[in-house]
């Protein structure tokens, strides 16, 4: 038997358990694991060093060891994702729908957990506990699969949660974590039709694609995050400036964040220079369309590659355009449906732009890093779904319920 066959059982099992819990009950077990990560701090920052030295033995990158790193700040923050999910409203029990027919037939739509859930992901340790609080107060048991890149994390956490649920009501089997980082346990749980309800993958385009192209469990599509901001001809500079900055080096490993400034012509023969002398001082590798070169001597050329690309690093692409036509066209064509911006003082503009693209959070004058859960007020997020079938969006928790229909009755058959 496989190790994601047994695990998958054995969260069922604990899943049958979580489905007949109070919310009382299963706010305690978030709290209870809140208290124990924070409390064992040094053991996980320890567990975390392994992984930042293996990874930088294997060369990777400032940006995403920077993905990786958890520090006492970071794990408090974590810690903290957790309180605020248990102090969330419950969404399982919530009433959506009542329907009296006319032979007195009561119908009453409700939400419900999902199940068993899978979640496979890359170098992202905070992931194992937002999915553990978002999945525990949605009555879901989770079968985790991390990266390699993060397993010592990812096991000392898993090893400190499962220690603080012993003295709550939520079965310890309700967080299984697949250590076998092979290739081939990705592959397993992408069959395991019948003990996962649903996989989510997060992580870059080559994980995702390869989950939705192998999977035979249904699968919620969290998308890579080729994410533009366009800065039109009205746009304030100083403001464009901020948003274009913070949107890429804010935090460059992450999906939300820029990887294409978009610039309108008159707007970039005014303030181009300036706004690339901005990235060059904070270290990003500019590379440009042959107008944006003209601007920025030292911006190197930009291919259809480069646009395709998410680079999750310190480099951006930059193209000229003529107005908001060539913007939409462009991101239209390279965007991934994730995250996109326009910066402009013109009101028909932007309801253009908001209303025209096809993305899961669009932003007037706000930088894209804010599609995040935390940032919405979910308290963390599962993932963030580019799909347009059951959520899209970050996803909290009412994205980890389906819904089921009851009827009562005093003895009506169909005529």
């Amino acid at each position: 038997m496989s190790e994601v066959t047994l695990k998958s059982e054995l969260s069922g099992k604990a899943a049958a358990v979580l489905n007949r819990l109070s919310t009382a009950q299963k706010d305690a077990a978030l709290l209870a694991a809140a208290d124990a990560l924070v409390a064992n701090a040094p053991a996980i920052m320890s567990a975390n060093e392994e992984d930042l030295e293996r990874g930088r033995s294997n060369g990777t990158s400032e940006s995403l060891l920077d993905r990786l790193a958890l520090n006492e700040q970071r794990i408090t923050g974590i810690a903290e994702g957790l309180r605020q999910i248990a102090a969330l409203p419950d969404p399982v029990g919530e009433i959506l729908e009542t329907l009296e027919r006319p032979n007195g037939m009561l119908i009453i739509k409700k939400r419900v957990p999902l199940g068993v859930i899978g979640i496979i992901y890359e170098a992202r340790p905070n992931v194992t506990v937002d999915a553990f609080g978002l999945c525990i107060k949605t009555g879901n048991a989770v079968v985790l699969r991390g990266g390699s890149s993060a397993i010592s994390s990812n096991r000392k956490i898993v090893e400190i949660i499962h220690s603080s649920l012993a003295a709550t009501d939520v079965p310890a089997d309700a967080l299984q974590l697949i250590e076998d980082t092979d290739r081939r346990s990705v592959d397993d749980m992408l069959t395991a039709n019948g003990l996962l309800d649903v996989v989510i993958p997060r992580g870059g385009s080559s994980l995702i694609q390869h989950v939705v192209k192998n999977a035979t469990v249904p699968v919620i599509e969290t998308g890579a995050g080729i994410c533009h901001t366009y800065l039109d001809e009205s746009a304030q500079l100083q403001m464009a400036l901020d948003i274009a900055l913070n949107a890429k080096v804010q935090r460059p490993s992450v999906c939300n964040a820029m990887e294409t400034l978009l610039v309108h012509k008159q707007f970039a023969e005014s303030h181009l220079l300036q706004v690339a002398e901005a990235f060059r001082q904070e270290h990003v590798e500019l590379r440009g369309c042959l107008r944006t070169r003209k601007l920025v001597p030292w911006a190197k050329e930009a291919t259809d590659q480069d646009y395709a690309t998410e680079y999750n690093d310190y480099i951006l692409n930059i193209k000229v355009v003529d107005d908001v036509d060539e913007a939409l066209v462009h991101i239209a064509r390279f965007g991934t449906k994730h995250s996109e911006c326009i910066v402009t003082a013109d009101e028909h503009h932007a309801a253009r732009f908001l209303q025209e693209v096809d993305a899961a959070a669009i932003y007037h004058n706000v930088s894209t890093r804010f599609t995040d859960g935390y940032e919405f007020g979910f308290g963390a997020e599962i993932g963030i779904s580019t799909q347009k079938l059951h959520a899209r969006g970050p996803m909290g928790l009412p994205a980890l319920t389906s819904t089921k229909y009851t009827i009562q009755g005093n003895g009506q058959i169909r005529p």
